[in-house]
């Protein structure tokens, strides 16, 4: 594995855009929308820099099981249970890699009225992006790679890592270490 950001580069880039969020949103309420698992550890240090009121909720969305790249499909396997009606929503996840994913829950969520929905990633992966879509805020852009630790993980593997780091998989020629 290789090192791509240390623990105080990844907190300097989350108080960044926290203020940057919190400048965008002021004088309104934010509906957050954590994506688990993988962004768990993002959002939680994200909303603590956040500095205007807000509501947090949850879902969980699969595309890529233990696979290093999408499989195409993408399903809501546990949508929120609030409203968006009238509300300013961000999606917070770790990473946009082809875009499938995040595309289709800004859609789902778009179909119920917010006032509006942005995203907001920790890494933007632009190299495989297949989707007309681009995150609205971001902490790193990379070009390539398959990114574990901050909470990404492969095949469950690496998610506590406080570190990102990029991985070698059996899919790109190498195995998992």
């Amino acid at each position: 594995m290789k090192m791509l950001y240390s623990a105080s580069e990844i907190a300097r880039k989350v108080t960044e855009l926290g203020d940057e969020i919190s400048q965008a949103y002021r004088d309104q309420e934010l509906f957050i929308v954590g994506i688990l698992k993988g962004g768990f550890m993002f959002m939680s240090d994200l909303v603590r820099s956040i500095r205007i009121p807000m509501k947090i909720e949850f879902a969980r969305l699969s595309s890529y099981g233990n696979a290093d790249s999408p499989m195409g499909d993408v399903s809501i396997i546990d949508d929120i249970h609030e409203a968006v009606t009238g509300r300013h929503v961000l999606i917070v996840d770790d990473i946009m890699d082809t875009g499938h994913s995040l595309l289709a829950f800004k859609k789902h969520l778009e179909e119920n009225g917010p006032a509006s929905v942005r995203i907001c990633t920790m890494i933007d992966k632009t190299v495989r992006r297949e989707a007309s879509i681009s995150p609205d805020y971001y902490g790193f852009r990379i070009a390539d790679g398959f990114v574990v630790g901050y909470g990404l993980d492969y095949a469950e593997k690496y998610r506590t890592l406080p570190e990102l780091y990029v991985l070698e998989t059996p899919e790109t020629g190498g195995t998992p270490t």
